[in-house]
């Protein structure tokens, strides 16, 4: 009965790390552009960019954005709190508000614009804000951004989240900021709104709510001179 016991739960063990390893998601390669104890910039390798087989998903990196211009962009960017029909029927319609605060801009304009000077095809700007909570929680904000073209594509993350760190596994918020780490309860504005472009949504983005956690923002409409691309430099 003892042997009978003890192979029970090896072989569970077994299991469980059969799991853990089939499950583990995979370290993405990046370079640090910028980083401190709490907030980084980071260059990160985008798979969605198939060289050299498929050249047109290459990004335009490296790319001249001045860091006022990164200024002007994340400035213009607001977020709201997602509610259904029957939310906005009771509450009404959430309040626009700033996706970063006025430390974090003087932050991210200045490292972004650095970043992109530096960023290759193949590589997208991912930042990681946090404000520590308590020993073992903190508010984070997460994302990652790139050029393709004339096409600045913003993606959130994660915005004010609370994430608690855990005493074992993985610290998932630093090592992947593109991945939420909750259900994403907000939808992505911007302003000037004509300088947005409308992008398509297979049905399955619209059933898992992915359709407002990304802006396509036309450069060409913001940008105080023209875009210069480094590649030849």
């Amino acid at each position: 009965m003892v042997v009978s016991r003890f192979t029970f739960h090896v072989s569970r063990g077994a299991l469980l790390c059969a799991l853990l390893v089939g499950c583990a998601i995979p370290i993405v390669p990046y370079r640090s552009v910028y980083e401190d104890p709490v907030n980084y910039v980071r260059l990160e390798v985008d798979d969605s960019v198939l060289l050299p087989e498929w050249p047109p998903s290459a990004h335009a990196h490296p790319k001249a954005i001045r860091a006022e211009d990164v200024a002007r962009i994340l400035v213009g960017i607001s977020v709201k709190e997602h509610r259904i029909w029957l939310q906005r029927w009771l509450q009404g319609e959430a309040p626009l508000i700033p996706a970063f605060r006025p430390e974090e801009l003087a932050l991210l304009s200045r490292q972004i614009a650095e970043a992109f000077a530096e960023a290759q095809q193949n590589e997208r700007v991912t930042f990681y804000l946090s404000q520590p909570q308590t020993s073992d929680k903190r508010i984070i904000t997460t994302g990652g951004l790139y050029v393709h073209g004339t096409e600045l594509h913003f993606i959130l993350g994660n915005w004010q989240i609370l994430y608690g760190i855990p005493t074992y596994g993985m610290i998932y918020d630093r090592r992947y900021p593109m991945r939420p780490t909750a259900a994403k309860g907000f939808d992505l504005f911007f302003e000037p709104s004509e300088a947005t472009i409308a992008q398509q949504h297979s049905l399955w983005d619209i059933l898992l709510a992915n359709t407002t956690d990304e802006l396509v923002i036309d450069l060409t409409r913001i940008v105080s001179s023209p875009l210069a691309s480094l590649a030849g430099c």
